[in-house]
């Protein structure tokens, strides 16, 4: 028998116009490797944002046209970027002292688990053989003003990224704030996950079923 593939939900590029919404004119923002590099292609109408990438540079724009990049110029995760007018090139100590500093309002990051409380793994598994650092992830959950998360709900093969406890080693502890999946947009509170908003097509026994947690909806205030 043929399955059908599912259709519910946002696509990667619609999650990241979805959490530019909720960045705050005249941020500067930090894209964490990988889906989150999909937010700097999106700026609403009315504001600016100022991008920010680890290896040196601010005032990063959207990775260019495929082959017309300049090789010299790219992100922490090795990909093409562009420069938007005004921007700066930096050293990479001043680009973390930028971080630990306190400087940067927001960091965008993947996720491999999030906990109820916010805890964030996102750089390994803990598996032999797994990455053997975790890069600049830390300093960012710890310095940067606000974490969003930008992630699939489920891994490939349909394990809950959104959990009760982290069973992989942590990048940082009650960190999260938000998270934005491809089936919701959820807040960390004090009593555990919230939803916030339903992706399309989805209701939010769904996202319950596919979260390995409780979840509570937006208008329950414990």
């Amino acid at each position: 028998m043929s399955q059908q593939t599912e259709t519910i939900g946002w696509t990667r590029e619609e999650m990241a116009r979805r959490l530019a919404q909720d960045i705050p004119n005249g941020s500067y923002v930090n894209l964490g490797i990988g889906i989150p590099e999909l937010v700097a292609r999106f700026v609403p109408e009315g504001r600016t944002f100022i991008y920010h990438t680890e290896n040196g540079l601010l005032g990063m724009g959207p990775s260019p046209e495929e082959g017309a990049g300049d090789p010299e110029l790219i992100n922490a995760g090795k990909r093409h970027v562009t420069a938007n007018p005004g921007a700066a090139y930096f050293h990479h100590a001043d680009s973390f002292a930028m971080i630990r500093g306190g400087h940067l309002d927001l960091s965008v990051l993947g996720a491999m688990q999030v906990s109820s409380t916010g805890d964030l793994a996102n750089w390994s598994t803990g598996k032999p053989g797994a990455i053997p650092a975790v890069g600049g992830a830390m300093d960012l959950v710890a310095g940067v003003k606000q974490v969003f998360v930008m992630t699939q709900h489920c891994t490939k093969t349909g394990d809950p990224k959104l959990v009760d406890a982290c069973t992989y080693p942590l990048t940082g502890r009650g960190v999260v704030d938000r998270i934005y999946s491809d089936l919701a947009v959820i807040d960390v509170t004090k009593e555990g996950f919230r939803v916030i908003e339903l992706g399309p097509g989805v209701d939010f026994g769904t996202v319950q079923e596919r979260t390995g947690a409780p979840l509570l909806p937006a208008g329950d205030q414990g």
